[in-house]
């Protein structure tokens, strides 16, 4: 075994999210935070799946790429995409484009792909999965969605209803084997991937 495999990997979070990054926290394990620079435009005839994983994949390469050559590193990528009557939903960015969104869903059905990859760059091998959740908003009014877009301005959370916050009285259901996975992170898949990895997150069994 060479001496790269032998060195301890650092722990890379390839995101310049605060929710993942909060959710990371939660593991109680050092990491360092490298936003990675990517083009993240879907690509033409691309499904919702396959851009998700696509891209923490992208990202992870990315981060890996910006931390030096010889590095030994386990860079974790994440990419959620939510879809909506058969087409993909992004951040709203503005109020008006967020007030419209939660228009469209009342009392409907979301699906959100929340993909994730980790990049061991001692060896150049890529573990990915998506994590799906399906989501059932509330039959909210106008003014309900209001005065919650006042509180909480998601713009940048795709289907603009947090979850970890006081979007959860939007929803009427959640359906996920990973309760993490509609904040961004999929935490039970990611302590998976670093044991396999050989880091386990709660030390040797």
């Amino acid at each position: 075994m060479s001496d790269a495999l032998n060195t301890p990997p650092r722990l890379i979070l390839a995101s310049s999210s605060p929710y993942r990054r909060g959710l990371l926290e939660r593991l109680r394990i050092p990491f360092d935070v490298v936003t990675p620079d990517i083009d993240e435009t879907p690509l033409a005839g691309e499904t919702p799946e396959a851009t998700a994983v696509r891209l923490s994949i992208a990202k992870a390469r990315a981060a890996a790429g910006r931390i030096g050559d010889g590095a030994a590193a386990l860079v974790i990528g994440s990419d959620q995409v939510a879809t909506f009557d058969g087409k993909q939903i992004g951040k709203p960015g503005t109020h008006e484009k967020a007030f419209a969104q939660l228009q469209a869903m009342r009392g409907r059905n979301v699906e959100f792909h929340s993909a994730l990859c980790l990049y061991d760059s001692r060896t150049g091998d890529a573990q990915s999965a998506d994590i799906v959740t399906r989501v059932r908003f509330r039959r909210y009014s106008d003014a309900q969605i209001e005065a919650y877009l006042r509180a909480e301005t998601p713009y940048d959370c795709a289907g603009s209803a947090k979850a970890e916050g006081l979007g959860i009285a939007l929803l009427d259901a959640i359906e996920s084997d990973d309760p993490t996975a509609l904040i961004g992170l999929p935490l039970i898949a990611l302590t998976g991937m670093l044991a396999n990895a050989g880091y386990p997150v709660l030390g040797a069994a």
